[in-house]
């Protein structure tokens, strides 16, 4: 590796450090939904991964960075360093039944900052990966009326990882990866109210604030079926832990200062992620066509999460698992530029971790998108474009209808070739 190389890498790292406060304020995040629990589970999906439904537990790609399964990691070219940034904006409708039988529309923007992520060779069978990507955000602010006053109810803030993978091939077509992260971030939710004609104030805050450690290990594998076609199997496994970190309710009244701290407790043993399997097949067609379905189980019906004494809400929660299905199409990746756009279509369903009023939640979504390759270069631009619509069942409460656009970057540059001496 060159120097400049180095000089590089140490400030993309830097970079990814950087953007770890920021991502806590651009989660783009509008769903009440995200009140309950850890707020919205946010998978490692990048741009695009989402245009295919979100699948990538058996995609290895020497070109694409998977931050889904770490073994993909060993297939990068040992020549190659990749970079892939990720940005999305967000349109939500939402429709509302209130116990009165009335119906209450509403319609939001939001977008933000989504993923860093970057990927480089280690050696000749190895490959590493750095990145910045988000576990769950928390974005709503809704209100009403009270006697003599009014309360509003505003949430906001992220869990984040930063994480380290390495990947090997072990032998051929077998490839094992593990990858450490430090989860870091807080979730706020508020609750204010205003009485009177003096309009004093009174501000009750709740604060969730994670610092803790975690990891992910994955493996995949694949062979050759007939020719030009291969088959590769992907599974991954991150154990269940005890969180730590710490929980307190700030309580402000009047003037909003000197805040009393209620119910202050330590995270230990009281809040708790459960087991994550993941499991994917991806088979391709030479380099036109790509497809793959993947399945996600969480038992969280299993976890803790204590919450706070003065909660109104439940805490139970449910077993999350995901199904999801996604296709690329190439028409040739050598012809003319129109020829090398890479075509991509997918769908998921999810049944989520949170339950509400004793209502299960559920997401479904359909999403396609576009790879554009940058001429003269080995970089994409990827443009993706989501629908998805959220929902309780067996009773509906709040339906949410989110169109999403999310633009990836993935620079591919010829870092590391040794200069030739004449």
């Amino acid at each position: 590796m060159k120097l400049s190389d180095l000089r590089t890498c140490v400030a993309a790292l830097l970079l990814l450090l950087g953007t770890g406060l920021s991502m806590k304020a651009q989660n783009g995040t509008m769903s009440p939904y995200s009140r309950y629990g850890y707020g919205i589970l946010r998978d490692r999906a990048t741009s695009t991964q989402r245009s295919m439904g979100g699948v990538g537990y058996a995609m290895s790609n020497g070109r694409q960075i998977n931050a889904m399964n770490p073994a993909s990691y060993a297939a990068v070219d040992s020549l190659t360093f990749l970079f892939d940034l990720g940005v999305g904006l967000t349109a939500l409708w939402q429709t509302e039944n209130t116990d009165a039988g009335e119906k209450i529309s509403d319609n939001n923007f939001g977008g933000g900052l989504d993923y860093m992520t970057m990927q480089f060779p280690v050696g000749r069978h190895m490959g590493m990966s750095v990145g910045l990507v988000p576990f769950s955000s928390v974005g709503y602010s809704f209100g009403d009326e009270i006697t003599n006053g009014i309360a509003t109810r505003e949430g906001s803030g992220s869990i984040n990882e930063f994480y380290i993978g390495v990947a090997g091939n072990l032998f051929r077509g077998f490839y094992v990866g593990v990858d450490f992260s430090y989860m870091f971030g807080s979730v706020l939710n508020n609750s204010y109210a205003i009485v009177g004609a003096s309009n004093s104030q009174a501000v009750f805050q709740k604060e969730i604030r994670v610092n803790d450690w975690n990891m992910t290990a994955g493996i995949q594998y694949g062979f050759v079926t007939l020719p030009g076609q291969y088959i590769n199997f992907g599974l991954t496994y991150r154990p269940g832990k005890t969180l730590l970190g710490s929980a307190k309710t700030y309580y402000y009244v009047e003037n909003l200062s000197s805040p009393e701290v209620e119910d202050e407790h330590r995270l230990r043993n009281n809040y708790t992620l459960p087991d994550t399997w993941g499991a994917g097949i991806n088979y391709r067609i030479g380099s036109r066509w790509m497809f793959e379905g993947d399945f996600t189980y969480q038992p969280w019906s299993k976890a803790k999460f204590r919450g706070f004494l003065s909660d109104q809400i439940s805490h139970d929660l449910a077993n999350r698992w995901k199904v999801a299905a996604g296709m690329q199409f190439v028409p040739n990746a050598r012809g003319n530029y129109g020829s090398r756009i890479n075509y991509r279509l997918g769908a998921f369903y999810n049944r989520d971790y949170l339950i509400v009023r004793d209502n299960n939640v559920r997401e479904f979504g359909v999403s396609m998108g576009l790879g554009f390759p940058v001429p003269t270069f080995k970089t994409t631009v990827n443009l993706g474009l989501e629908w998805m619509c959220r929902e309780s069942y067996p009773r509906d409460l709040i339906k949410e209808n989110y169109f999403n656009i999310t633009l990836g970057i993935n620079f591919n540059e010829m870092w590391f070739r040794q200069s030739r001496i004449y």
